[in-house]
């Protein structure tokens, strides 16, 4: 008879104690906000670091673009140049057989020598001036020399008196282009003066119309 009058008793006891028990609290820990604050700025700093670098990065692109552009464009603009000679180049020679005389002179050297006189220059000038007023226009050297000497040696020689015309012209800013040279040697003629002997003939040539 006791046993039940125990057994109701502990039952209301547990019972009651589950009831009034409390229930613990789920604090949050102190250092785990820390770790969490710490990784949040990291990952601000990483954020910023990358933006930087990002930006640094579009920069440089966009210099390296614009040094792209520039050098296309003056590559453009040298390969415009370059059909310009290109063109005129060909004109010339296409029409190097459809010409014809518009002038001629003679500039004269001392034996052995390549130099040009005062003279020979003043008339090469005024050549200069004729061909930068005609563009289509052309020159044709011829060099020659007297007839003392090896015949090797007088080749050489006209050679010389030629180029050192052509070189003139071309100094003064004649294309090369336009120019046309050759050494003829020795005039052998009796009828002919020595001193008109050594000379470098000069025609000036135009498009027949």
């Amino acid at each position: 008879m006791r046993a039940t009058g125990i057994l109701p008793a502990v039952l209301w006891l547990a019972s009651g104690c589950a009831a009034t028990a409390p229930e613990a609290p789920l604090a949050r820990d102190g250092q785990m906000d820390q770790r969490v604050t710490a990784v949040e700025g990291r990952i601000k700093e990483m954020n910023q670091e990358m933006n930087q670098r990002l930006d640094k990065v579009g920069g440089q692109v966009q210099a390296l673009e614009r040094g792209v552009a520039g050098a296309q464009g003056r590559a453009d603009e040298a390969a415009r140049k370059a059909e310009g000679v290109d063109g005129r180049l060909t004109r010339l020679w296409s029409n190097r057989f459809n010409q014809k005389p518009a002038d001629s002179l003679e500039v004269y050297f001392s034996p052995d020598s390549i130099d040009l006189s005062d003279a020979a220059q003043t008339a090469l000038v005024a050549v200069i001036k004729e061909m930068e007023g005609h563009p289509a226009m052309t020159v044709e050297l011829g060099g020659y020399t007297d007839p003392r000497g090896a015949l090797d040696y007088n080749y050489a020689l006209s050679q010389r008196r030629v180029d050192a015309v052509r070189r003139f012209l071309v100094d003064k800013g004649i294309p090369l282009g336009r120019i046309q040279a050759a050494s003829l040697g020795p005039i052998s003629s009796a009828n002919i003066p020595d001193k008109q002997k050594r000379r470098v003939t000069i025609r000036l040539m135009v498009d027949q119309e």
